[in-house]
């Protein structure tokens, strides 16, 4: 019952991620990647800003700092996650089951299991399965069509990861002007690397770190989130 609960509930999840991917697979293509090697990488990763950096810095071999650099800094909020998670599992959900269901935390699954008072093994299993095959085949879809769809067709495909990190951006924007601020300032600094001399010569991974961190500093600095004592009283008794 709590597998199929999280499987119903992964299923909005699963149906962004098939879009959103299947234009990862147009780009990655674009950049010289086969349709395996597309497919490979969202199989075994699942993180979506992660990957889109990753490739353009595959693209420009030798960049091996950038990418550590880039990669730690989009990806270690997973690690932030992961903790908040640890306080609301169910007693079962442990050793070995943190190792391989930690695999599949992304904001929108994390999202989704934050919300319930415990998090049994077999709803975070459910909520995981669709969105991991729904980010996987459009990885191949996309891999595979952007060697035929026209060109104009695949140039408007490639929009959608900026539609997708809109989406996700304005509605708590509506609701906190300090993450519009965040936004706000991590674009600015996105667009000084991409077109003042010196700075675009940067690359992209490194930008996009600085970005990050700048824009998430000055955010905390001009609005610090107080902290809260977190309810650790989640009951234990729900079946895994």
């Amino acid at each position: 019952m709590e597998y199929k609960n999280g499987l119903r509930a992964g299923i909005p999840i699963a149906l962004g991620y098939l879009s959103v991917s299947f234009t990862f697979g147009i780009i990655a293509t674009k950049y010289g990647l086969s349709v395996w090697q597309a497919t490979l990488i969202s199989l075994t990763t699942v993180t979506s800003a992660g990957q889109f950096a990753g490739i353009q810095l595959m693209a420009a071999p030798g960049l091996y700092l950038d990418m550590l650099i880039s990669q730690l800094t989009i990806n270690v909020r997973y690690s932030f996650m992961s903790i908040y998670l640890s306080q609301i599992l169910h007693s079962k959900f442990r050793g070995v089951w943190k190792w391989i269901l930690g695999f599949f935390i992304t904001d929108e699954i994390f999202a989704v299991a934050a919300s319930r008072k415990v998090v049994t093994r077999s709803f975070f299993a459910g909520l995981a399965t669709l969105p991991w095959l729904g980010w996987t085949l459009g990885t191949a879809l996309g891999a595979s069509l952007g060697e035929v769809l026209p060109a104009a067709v695949m140039s408007a495909l490639g929009l959608a990861i900026y539609g997708m990190f809109v989406a996700i951006v304005v509605p708590p924007a509506k609701e906190n002007r300090y993450i519009l601020l965040a936004a706000g300032i991590a674009a600015a600094i996105s667009i000084a690397f991409t077109y003042l001399p010196y700075l675009k010569k940067v690359s992209s991974g490194i930008a996009v770190s600085v970005a990050a961190i700048v824009a998430a500093a000055i955010a905390a600095a001009v609005h610090p989130i107080p902290d809260d004592d977190p309810e650790n009283g989640a009951e234990k008794e729900v079946q895994s």
